[in-house]
């Protein structure tokens, strides 16, 4: 645990096999020997009954609210796991919280944003804020919830967060909130400190070839790309073997390592093709790809990866004014499908605690939040990272 003068962060995890003993037992070494919390964020696999967990990490946080999500998996700077619990715990008398879970995420997702947002009205004057997001990473729509909550927030407060991993035998994944593990829902956690909040955002994705013309799109839909059905101008660039153009399996494997990227007025963003419809010959992409606009194949080494985590600490900590008192990722179930093969893994954590032994903790995630201005702040296959002072 790190604390300043008057704020506090401490993290904790536990592989005990009992749910409830091992969200209790994460808990107790997040929170320590302090009374005065004010956050308990919680990550678990949803293999675990994550209601267990609650009630374990109940008993220690009293009246504190509780969020998180599941996770494919979770981390800490003492390395990634698969069945653990991970809890990080923030407080002290400079920092204040409101949150709020609102569902029907499919139905209505830029509304579900909207009024998820409105929780940040509670919070007291002054200071410096941001938000803290989990959504259930199989909403179709995410971007569109990005949306909503610009139209609640403008561009005024950061935001920072990540979808919630599924467990891949049953396809289960919930948001936290207090006692609940939901599924179709928004959990929003509104933030204002004394102190500082620093955001980082990296993937180390380059693009590949020429710029693709996307003619049609929509509602986590690519339909054309070049005037042509956006699937099989996708496969044909990429020389895509022939099952990928007619067995859903095979195009999801092969999908996986040939993300699209866009350009924004930020950078280049990466778009994970979730799956396609082998009827329309479209590509799925659960984060927004502008008609009209253009996209590029990508692709990463290891290597590029890695130097990814390690730009989005060091821009998330450069962001305070002194050393950070901890931090929290979110880093693309993706990325670690990639670099799981070998001793990447490992390395990437690394990278992502540095040399300090700063408090971290962090999970899997199927889509990732960093936004520091604009409408959009949603990323797929990278690590986003939030430091706090």
């Amino acid at each position: 645990m790190t604390q300043s003068d008057s704020r506090w962060m401490g993290v904790g995890t536990s592989a005990d096999p009992n749910a409830e003993e091992a969200g209790l037992l994460a808990a107790a070494a997040a929170v320590g020997d302090r009374g005065d919390g004010r956050l308990i964020v919680v990550f678990g696999n949803p293999r675990h009954d994550l209601a267990a967990v609650l009630r374990g990490v109940g008993k220690i946080a009293g009246g504190v609210p509780v969020v998180g999500c599941s996770t494919a998996g979770e981390f800490t700077g003492a390395g990634a796991g698969d069945d653990g619990v991970v809890v990080a715990a923030l407080g002290g008398p400079g920092l204040d919280v409101e949150t709020r879970l609102v569902g029907g995420l499919n139905e209505r997702p830029r509304e579900v944003g909207a009024e998820a947002a409105e929780c940040a009205t509670a919070l007291p004057d002054g200071g410096r804020t941001a938000m803290l997001m989990f959504m259930d990473g199989r909403a179709e729509q995410q971007g569109e919830v990005l949306r909503g909550a610009y139209d609640t927030l403008g561009a005024s407060m950061p935001l920072i967060g990540g979808c919630a991993g599924s467990d891949a035998r049953t396809g289960s994944a919930f948001v936290l909130h207090r006692g609940e593990a939901v599924a179709d829902a928004l959990v929003t956690v509104a933030m204002r400190t004394e102190g500082h909040f620093g955001i980082g955002v990296g993937n180390g994705y380059g693009v590949v070839g020429d710029p693709i013309l996307v003619t049609r799109s929509g509602r986590g839909r690519i339909d054309e790309l070049d005037d042509r059905p956006a699937l099989d101008t996708y496969l044909d660039r990429l020389n895509a073997p022939a099952e990928a153009y007619r067995d859903p399996r095979a195009f999801a494997r092969f999908a996986l390592d040939h993300p699209l990227s866009i350009r924004r007025r930020s950078g280049r963003e990466v778009r994970l093709v979730s799956g396609a419809d082998l009827a329309t010959r479209s590509l799925l992409c659960p984060a927004n790809v502008p008609e009209g606009g253009t996209v590029w194949l990508s692709d990463a080494t290891p290597e590029d990866l890695l130097d990814a985590a390690g730009f989005a600490r060091t821009q998330a900590v450069e962001a305070l004014p002194g050393p950070a008192l901890g931090l929290l990722a979110f880093n693309c179930m993706g990325r670690r499908q990639v670099l799981d093969a070998g001793p990447g893994l490992a390395d990437e954590v690394r990278r992502l605690a540095g040399p300090d032994g700063t408090p971290l903790a962090g999970f899997y995630s199927a889509g990732e939040i960093a936004r520091t201005r604009g409408i959009d702040g949603l990323h797929n296959y990278a690590v986003a990272v939030l430091a706090v002072d």
